[in-house]
């Protein structure tokens, strides 16, 4: 049912509004000024406000102008005694959506609000849309860190250089990939990405490179792989450090020649693409281990570009938790909450683990669970994101035996295994929801518990 807002000190016409509107199933609120019209508007969702020009505490264009100002795509039907063509040309280029001069028409009424307000379902409605096909999300920050990241993007961006974007999970490498291929000259050919830590090893090489009908049990038709579906524009190759050594052979080969051989297959193909590929690990670690080849590190990071955690930018964290504050309250069709100075501090000093993508979940939490305006006290009830543990928790807190450890990876195991038993518990066992939480695939975590033989309610 939508709701309306009538502002007009005459209150016969207050009345004769109201009943008109109430008869077709409108849900009515009035008030007689437009200094309280304005109070009304901050703090209710209105789908249409009609509106007198000539009022004697504040005048209708004025009330116009600064409820625009608070709600941008609120309708605003304008109503006066006085109506002339300046008038409603005036209303119009202020922003208004009609002028009806009284006393109204009946007929004209309700054609003209049932068109306001499809109207505003449609502003609505795009939007969304285009939120839904926008290609890139901007990269905000306005520390040192990320200003230089955006100018190595701009230089590096319209060559064919390799690049290799280094960072923690959840800091925004994926990102930094889609802005150098928008900003490159194959920004109208696809983008394609492969996570290579979700791919099983033995599958990695089919979807990179694809497969000829019967090269295995299950290749019931020949397939296309990711190199050949980005032929022309980029592959964006993420958790590169987590792909198989026989994988990384065939890639460090394909970059080579630019030509690639499907699974089960004898014919070269040629293929023309740009690689980006991504790692949270630290490859020089891995090469040392005998995890990682050395020369194809050297062919994917002709360009680094290192994405800081949150924590080494947190002067950023006020602007962001505003981007998505806006972002998120347009999903859910909400008015733009706002969030006090106390709050953005108390972000501010929260340990960011999970980074940008740890941050955006909060912002939505908090959303979700705080009134309209949020407030520290909120951040500190409803966040609380990996928060450190407190000295009294501490001291409550079992202490481990560790002599019952034979060696390091026996430890490891025991607090991998403890740690996944409490996220699961807290989240009430919801698979998909704790793997978020504690950034992995899903299919590792079920991997995980199999693992470990975790069961719910043990």
């Amino acid at each position: 049912m939508a709701k309306i807002l009538i502002i007009d000190d005459e209150r016969a016409i207050r009345n004769t509004l109201r009943e008109i509107l109430e008869y077709e199933d409108y849900e009515v609120e009035d008030v007689d000024n437009g200094i309280d019209g304005l109070e009304m508007i901050r703090n209710h969702d209105y789908d249409l406000v009609l509106c007198d020009i000539k009022m004697s505490r504040m005048d209708g264009m004025e009330v116009l102008t600064e409820g625009l100002s608070i709600k941008p795509d609120l309708p605003f039907i304008m109503i006066s005694g006085h109506g002339t063509v300046e008038t409603a040309v005036e209303a119009s280029k202020k922003g208004a959506f009609d002028f009806i001069s009284k006393p109204p028409d009946l007929n004209r009424l309700l054609i003209t609000v049932r068109n306001a307000l499809d109207r505003g379902s449609l502003v609505v409605e795009t939007k969304v849309l285009k939120r839904k096909v926008s290609k890139v999300r901007p990269i905000l920050g306005e520390s040192q860190a990320i200003a230089k990241i955006k100018e190595t993007i701009d230089r590096v961006a319209p060559t064919d250089a390799r690049v290799l974007v280094t960072g923690a999970n959840g800091s925004g490498k994926e990102l930094v990939a889609r802005w150098l291929h928008e900003k490159s000259s194959r920004s109208n050919a696809p983008l394609i990405e492969v996570n290579c830590a979700a791919i099983p090893s033995e599958l990695i090489e089919s979807e990179l490179f694809g497969h000829e009908k019967g090269s295995f049990t299950s290749a019931i038709k020949q397939r296309i792989g990711k190199f050949e579906s980005a032929n022309g524009g980029t592959l964006f190759m993420d958790e590169i450090g987590d792909m198989s050594l026989s994988a990384q052979a065939k890639v460090l080969r394909a970059l080579q020649e630019n030509k690639i051989t499907r699974v089960g297959g004898e014919k070269e193909i040629e293929v023309d693409v740009r690689v980006v590929a991504a790692t949270n690990k630290d490859l020089l670690k891995e090469i040392e281990a005998g995890n990682f080849r050395m020369d194809l590190y050297h062919r994917l990071s002709v360009i680094l570009i290192h994405v800081p955690p949150l924590t080494e930018r947190k002067d950023d964290i006020p602007l962001l938790t505003l981007s998505f504050l806006e972002e998120i309250c347009n999903e859910y069709g909400m008015p733009v909450k706002r969030i006090s100075d106390g709050a953005l501090e108390a972000l501010k000093a929260l340990p960011w683990t999970g980074n940008i993508r740890e941050l955006r979940n909060m912002v939505e939490r908090l959303i979700i669970l705080s009134e309209k305006t949020i407030t520290e006290d909120d951040v500190k009830s409803f966040a609380n994101p990996s928060a450190p543990v407190s000295t009294e928790a501490q001291a409550a807190a079992p202490q481990t035996d560790y002599n019952q450890f034979k060696n390091f990876q026996d430890y490891k195991d025991y607090a991998e295994r403890e740690y996944i038993k409490f996220k699961l518990e807290k989240n009430n066992w919801n698979v998909s929801k704790t793997a978020d939480d504690i950034d992995i695939q899903r299919s590792h975590l079920y991997s995980k518990i199999e693992k470990y033989g975790l069961k719910r309610g043990e």
